[in-house]
């Protein structure tokens, strides 16, 4: 009788976990936007297998975190200013009509999940100069705005909520180490839940652009102001 409690190392759960190490270091901009990447060398470095390598690689140019170009082999997707507008200009297309529709679709469970991500967020720190604090509230932050559209029931449009969140994380995570300035949004967030769980559709819709719409302008003046030569990227 075979061992079901054997555990095994596929290939596929190593380019998992190969796809995680570097998309973090992306997203932190441990490996730089623009930089090549040299698959020989990572392959040495983080130990491990071309094939697996190559896979992970493959998927992270499926997210657009990294661009193939034929002849030419892999680079972390350069930053601009007209690329974090495209992702703001996608998000708010899309995430205020994911709202919509768990508004519509949620119930208890749903308005519970809201509340319950919001509280976590309000309750939880970010600091200047911590780490450990800026990374636990960036998981609340995309805790609680992926709770708001959870019950929009439409996976196709969850893969691209993920997608845009991703490429716009990569900006706040690089640029908001810059400044020890962090923009208060608990009322923000307090005011969209508050919208979203008493069905008031079209003002949860309107306040849920307006705070994409307030973040994207902070993140472009820290590029502005703080990296400038990220808008020549």
């Amino acid at each position: 009788m075979p061992n079901t409690n054997r555990q095994t190392t596929p290939k596929q759960t190593i380019a998992a976990q190969i796809e995680a190490r570097l998309r973090h270091d992306i997203l932190h901009g441990v490996l730089a936007p623009g930089s090549k990447l040299n698959l020989d060398r990572l392959r040495e470095s983080m130990a491990v297998g071309l094939s697996p390598l190559r896979e992970a690689v493959n998927r992270l140019v499926a997210t657009g975190l990294v661009e193939s170009e034929a002849m030419k082999g892999y680079t972390v997707t350069p930053i601009s200013v007209a690329n974090l507008d495209e992702v703001a200009a996608l998000r708010i297309e899309l995430e205020p009509y994911a709202l919509r529709r768990s508004m519509e679709n949620g119930g208890l469970d749903w308005e519970a999940g809201v509340m319950g991500a919001l509280h976590r967020l309000n309750h939880t720190d970010r600091i200047h100069g911590d780490p450990a604090s800026l990374s636990d509230w960036e998981a609340a932050n995309n805790a609680f705005h992926e709770a708001l559209i959870a019950r929009c029931d439409m996976p196709l449009l969850i893969k691209m909520y993920h997608q845009l969140v991703a490429l716009n994380d990569r900006y706040r995570l690089i640029y908001l180490k810059a400044t020890p300035i962090q923009r208060d949004v608990i009322d923000e967030h307090t005011a969209i839940a508050n919208a979203a769980v008493d069905r008031r559709a079209d003002e949860a819709a309107a306040l849920l652009t307006g705070h994409i719409t307030r973040s994207t302008r902070n993140l472009r003046r820290l590029i502005a102001a703080e990296l400038p030569d990220a808008t020549s990227i």
